[in-house]
């Protein structure tokens, strides 16, 4: 996937996705609330509130609003610089309201967690700092610097010390916890969201290749009758026109276009081995397609076939699946990348399971990510001398994220580890001391012949687009 197609899904851009008018309802709602909030403490408690300043606040608000929707259009996209002037406003405007009416003696003060957990599940980090720190120092004024709620009869409603304390203490820690769990959790959505994304890519361009390769293969055994009959033709013309030297050109320039016909037929057809119009193939002949862009990158890549007892000694016939193809080559690609000079690959099969084992000689994965691999965007900061090795890769977060998700869609189980942990390197020879990819599946998921969705006989379906 290019540079180009990642930054377009980047989660980074999430916060332009956000409409304008999404956040007018929010503060109608936020105002309809705040002036109801001082009617009723007015005309049913009886408390002396500075209404003229509070009034002032909200028909600011509201203000903002009217010229908002007049402005601009309904389905305006804010970009994240619009959002956080606009949250920080919002923030302020609480923040007046509560010095107007209380400061955190006013029970309404939990509202300054809203700004701050909108800033965390739209914004970027720098963002989100900001709305936070700036909720908790204007929380902390609350404390000494506010207008104090008075009744008709002059009593002063206050709260203990030791109860204002709490309540600064747990706003704190609300906005704090709140704002980084919200932080988190929706840059682990963004995250899986944009890897989903890449993943569906990737399935979607395998398949068109996949489309492709039946397609050039198909025409390649259509044409092949006449193409052979037009160059039958014109050499029968060559020896005829011998009396006609420029008519007999003619013919042998047939001749060769006709050679050049077949020619590319068959170099475009052995990119797909003359087996992609199919729905099965052999385990081997499917592995080795999923290697093949990795024979010319150095590394001596050997493959092995491991039948169990009682099993086939043929490989058996699988269905010829894009993800299967996909996510084999993303893994042999991560091998290839971290070996030093060789990459082993292992067919293991029996009655009731199919397993494909890809090891290489470099150093294994690193022991503190074992837990984590296979999640979305996951990075390792590389020396510069690995990156002038490998310039094309950064880290093996995405490439992983796309085997083992595209893999699990086959219902295969995968399982990463390390040749030198005593409990996976028995069975294994010395040189293969690097990283292990085991990737297994029940055969009845796959076998073409006796699985599940076995590939049926008769004649082939004709691939339109």
């Amino acid at each position: 996937m290019s540079d180009q197609s990642l930054g377009l899904m980047s989660g980074q851009e999430r916060s332009n996705w956000i409409r304008l008018r999404t956040l007018i309802v929010l503060r109608w709602v936020a105002i309809t609330g705040q002036a109801t909030a001082i009617g009723v403490a007015q005309s049913q408690y009886n408390l002396q509130l500075a209404l003229l300043p509070c009034y002032l606040a909200i028909g600011v608000s509201a203000l903002g609003n009217l010229v908002a929707l007049i402005i601009f259009p309904e389905n305006k996209r804010l970009t994240e610089f619009q959002n956080f002037l606009m949250v920080l406003f919002d923030l302020l405007q609480l923040c007046f309201l509560l010095y107007m009416t209380g400061g955190l003696n006013n029970p309404f003060a939990l509202l300054v967690l809203g700004p701050v957990t909108i800033s965390a599940s739209v914004m970027g980090l720098r963002s989100t700092l900001i709305i936070g720190t700036s909720a908790i120092i204007l929380t902390s004024l609350l404390v000494p610097f506010h207008v104090p709620l008075e009744t008709s009869e002059g009593e002063i409603l206050i709260m203990p010390t030791l109860f204002m304390f709490g309540h600064w203490c747990a706003l704190i820690i609300a906005i704090l916890f709140i704002g980084a769990y919200s932080y988190r959790i929706s840059a682990e959505i963004r995250s899986m969201s944009d890897a989903l994304a890449a993943t569906q890519f990737a399935l979607s361009r395998e398949q068109k290749l996949t489309d492709l390769g039946g397609v050039v293969a198909a025409a390649a055994h259509e044409l092949g009758t006449p193409l052979a009959t037009i160059k039958l033709t014109s050499s029968e013309l060559i020896e005829e026109l011998e009396d006609a030297p420029d008519l007999q050109e003619d013919a042998r320039l047939i001749r060769q276009q006709a050679d050049r016909c077949r020619d590319i037929l068959r170099s475009m057809g052995r990119v797909g081995k003359d087996d992609l119009h199919l729905r099965q193939a052999p385990l081997s002949a499917l592995v080795h397609e999923a290697a093949e862009p990795h024979f010319s990158r150095g590394k001596d890549i050997r493959f092995s076939e491991h039948p169990a007892e009682g099993a086939d000694h043929s490989p058996p016939s699988v269905l010829r699946k894009p993800e299967m193809i996909h996510g084999l080559r993303n893994l042999i690609q991560n091998a290839v990348d971290f070996s030093h000079t060789s990459v082993w690959i292992e067919l293991h099969w029996s009655t009731d399971w199919i397993k494909v084992r890809i090891l290489d000689d470099g150093n294994g994965f690193p022991v503190h990510l074992l837990g984590r691999l296979g999640d979305p965007f996951m990075r390792r900061r590389a020396p510069l001398t690995d990156r002038s090795q490998r310039p094309e890769y950064e880290g093996m977060g995405l490439g992983l994220f796309i085997a083992k998700t595209l893999l699990e869609r086959t219902g295969a189980r995968l399982k990463f580890a390390n040749c030198r942990d005593l409990r996976t390197s028995q069975d294994l020879a010395p040189e293969k001391r690097g990283a292990l990819v085991t990737v297994t599946w029940p055969r009845r998921k796959i076998d073409a012949i006796r699985g599940d969705t076995p590939v049926p006989g008769g004649k082939n379906i004709p691939i339109g687009f």
